[in-house]
Parts: structure tokens; C-alpha cells; sequence
């Protein structure tokens, strides 16, 4: 097999397993996607991968109810680095003000992928927030937002924001949206990986 199919093989194998493994509960082997230094981004969280694992399964006890749909993958891949970007929905249960609602988000992962001693791992992914909404689950049932509260937060994330300070966390306010500085910043990050250059 041509080398960069396989390369590409085994990155796409690694996301579909990211996704997978971490929403499976799967921790032993959703420690294997990532590189030793992998660090995790996201709304609620931003650090190593190995202390996403434990506040990840610490929330799962206390009953945070977060998955993960993956749609189509880009991959950029120059030697042993990548840049992969796939289309994705977040999608978060939990109480909104006494009425349990589904917060759905769609965006990307952009992740930074590296190949060492053979194998491919995530060094970072880092989420881009591109949109939102939130629904009750009883459909009959009568939601009504804090308005002030909800123009605060990001556009792009603005009611995953809502529900996650709802429930206790600290929501991390300047993430990468579908447009503007923080995004343009990212892509600059993901050529300069990609040219050879540290994080």
C-alpha cells in the first residue's frame, strides 16, 4: 500500500476512535489516541489529555452528559505532521433552569497530529465552535433563557456556554468560532505545524 494512504488510513482510523472510545467510556484505549503531551481544548476545559480522561470520567459520575458525531475529514499531511480537520456535533443533556434540554453544536475539530517512533497521535485538538441551539426534551415544555445572561457567551457556542456554567463550569471565552481572530490565528498555527515549526 502507498505509504500516504496508509498514513491517511491510520489518521482517520484515530479520530472515528477518538470519538468512539471517549464517548464509550473506553478510557484505556481513548488514552492510545493521544501522544504523552496531548493537550485537550474545549469550552469547559483546556489542558493535558490525561487530566481530560479524569475530569471527563469525574463528570460522567456527578451524571454530565456529553457525546460526539463526526462527519467528513480533511486531512493536510507534509511528513511525520498533519493537520485534521472534521466536521462535528457536540451535543450536550442536562437541567436548563429545571427543564432538561439537548444543547446541540456544530463545528470542527481541528487537531495536530504527529507520527513518532510509527505511530500517529494527537498532539492538540482544539475545537472550532461554529453554531448552537438548545431544545427540551419534552417538547411541550416551556424554556425560558436568562437573555442577559446568554448574549455574554460567544455566538458560536453561546448556549453549550449557557448550559456548562449552568452545571458549575467555567466556560473559556475566546474559542476559535467559523470567523474571525481567534480562528485566522489557528490556521496560522496549523501551517506553521505543518512547516515543521513547535507549538
Amino acid at each position: 500500500m502507498d505509504e500516504q494512504l496508509k498514513d491517511r488510513l491510520e489518521i482517520r482510523d484515530l479520530i472515528e476512535n477518538w470519538a468512539v472510545w471517549r464517548d464509550a467510556g473506553d478510557w484505556d484505549r481513548f488514552a492510545t489516541v493521544w501522544h504523552d503531551d496531548g493537550v485537550m481544548m474545549a469550552t469547559w476545559f483546556q489542558g493535558p489529555a490525561l487530566d481530560f480522561i479524569r475530569v471527563t470520567q469525574e463528570g460522567w459520575a456527578k451524571g454530565v452528559s456529553i457525546l460526539h458525531f463526526l462527519g467528513g475529514t480533511s486531512i493536510d499531511l507534509k511528513g511525520d505532521r498533519a493537520i485534521v480537520q472534521t466536521k462535528m456535533t457536540i451535543s450536550q443533556r442536562g437541567d436548563v433552569q429545571g427543564v432538561l434540554c439537548d444543547v446541540v453544536c456544530t463545528g470542527r475539530f481541528y487537531d495536530f497530529l504527529e507520527k513518532r517512533d510509527g505511530r500517529w497521535g494527537m498532539v492538540l485538538r482544539q475545537p472550532i465552535y461554529e453554531k448552537d441551539r438548545v431544545d427540551p426534551v419534552d417538547p411541550a415544555a416551556r424554556l425560558e433563557l436568562d437573555r442577559e445572561a446568554l448574549a455574554a457567551f460567544p455566538a458560536g457556542y453561546r448556549h453549550l456556554a449557557y448550559i456548562q456554567t449552568q452545571i458549575g463550569y467555567k466556560v473559556k471565552l475566546d474559542m476559535p468560532q467559523l470567523v474571525g481572530a481567534e480562528v485566522e490565528k489557528l490556521y496560522v498555527r496549523g501551517r506553521d505545524w505543518l512547516a515543521g515549526k513547535p507549538l
